[in-house]
């Protein structure tokens, strides 16, 4: 019998009967207001910040917003499954953890609290390179669940070479490459605090523990830090990387490659004839371009270009189980939570964490199956309608 992942609300209401209130909130919609006034400046800013004025993060949540879930009656859904297969894995629901690099400003316990929590719901985490514990303490820390490595592609061939040898010998089985940053955007969050952590040493643990990286300096990092960081800064990544250059990457991994940050459909086409396997329709979470298209208007176009040659993944702009539901009803496999398991993880460590999948994966159960559906499967853009805007109004989607 599948789970329900529906039932941790009964576990809520059951221990309310002893006066046990959840921690945080089960609207995941507040973390972030919650973790403005706890953490500082700096450290929130750099999670919550996006590029230029905000408006691109504004618009994801906006276009999750239009698209209106239509629920229909009458069908049977006491018994549910949100297993689903994505890149050939058995997944337990279409979710896994974006990478969020450099989680030792939102928590000491950083990285290994937020993939444990993963670990033990069965929802892959996905490590970002910028993290800061090294690679191998965070597989260590999630035992033999599945994990996928996030790579921002270095303009030293052996130092990326490094990495994924690094990844797969600690068992990481999926390649996530993102393309979206080859260079850092204008954040004025960030840049009205000064803030960037990579400047402290913050967010380069696998590049200071990496054999090639440190073929590279003069000192160890603990000598001159200074230079470590300096020569971090001039590899971390490279604006220069073509399509072409996609046949190194499939030469050093055998597993799945997914390419992340892809919202036109040529790119996406473009990915699939380069022998990659899945692509993530994003736009960094609003962190990259200012007045890009929203991601969730950028899916259904990718979805139906490439839907039948790759997996097509979604992130920017999720936060709640409903957000899921219209993400699988535009076409996508799975999508990556990001900024509400951070969130989750600043307010109360790894607690915070199993919090947040806990609740977003009740209320996508309960969502689905009030709509009528047992099954992610059954989901499509005929269970949405999409709003007009400015006249309230509704449009077919």
């Amino acid at each position: 019998m599948a789970r329900h992942w529906a039932d941790f609300q009964y576990e809520i209401y059951l221990n309310g009967m002893s006066g046990a209130v959840p921690r945080l909130p089960t609207d995941l919609t507040r973390l972030e207001a919650l973790a403005e006034h706890r953490l500082g400046p700096g450290p929130v800013g750099y999670v919550a910040g996006s590029a230029g004025d905000g408006s691109t993060a504004r618009a994801n949540r906006a276009a999750l917003a239009r698209r209106r879930i239509v629920p229909r009656m009458l069908r049977d859904v006491h018994e549910r499954d949100l297993s689903v297969q994505v890149l050939g894995r058995p997944l337990p629901a279409p979710l896994a953890l974006a990478p969020v690099g450099v989680l030792s400003i939102m928590h000491p316990d950083a990285e290994p609290a937020a993939a444990r929590a993963a670990a033990a719901h069965g929802v892959p985490y996905v490590l970002s390179s910028a993290s800061s514990t090294p690679i191998e303490q965070v597989a260590e820390a999630m035992g033999d669940a599945e994990r996928w490595f996030q790579l921002y592609w270095s303009k030293d061939r052996e130092v990326t070479r490094s990495f994924l040898d690094r990844a797969k010998a600690a068992g990481f089985t999926v390649l996530v490459v993102t393309l979206d940053t080859p260079m850092l955007a204008w954040r004025p969050r960030d840049l009205d605090q000064a803030y960037l952590p990579f400047l402290h040493g913050v967010g380069t643990a696998n590049y200071f523990t990496d054999p090639a990286f440190l073929a590279g300096l003069a000192k160890p990092p603990q000598e001159d830090p200074n230079a470590a960081v300096l020569h971090f800064l001039g590899l971390f990544a490279d604006p220069g990387k073509t399509w072409p250059d996609l046949a190194f990457l499939r030469e050093l991994w055998d597993g799945p490659i997914v390419l992340k940050g892809v919202l036109h459909p040529d790119d996406a086409r473009e990915a699939a004839d380069a022998g990659m396997d899945g692509v993530v329709v994003s736009n960094h979470g609003g962190r990259q371009v200012a007045g890009s298209v929203a991601a969730a208007d950028a899916l259904p176009g990718v979805a139906r270009a490439v839907g039948d040659r790759l997996a097509v993944l979604f992130d920017s702009g999720v936060r709640t189980g409903d957000d899921v539901v219209k993400a699988l009803a535009l076409g996508a496999r799975a999508v990556l939570l990001g900024r509400p398991y951070v969130y989750g993880l600043a307010l109360d460590g790894q607690r915070g964490v199993d919090h947040v999948i806990r609740c977003l994966l009740a209320e996508l159960d309960l969502t689905l199956a009030l709509s009528g559906h047992a099954t992610p499967s059954t989901v499509s853009a005929a269970d949405l309608v999409t709003e007009a805007r400015g006249d309230g109004g509704r449009q077919a989607s």
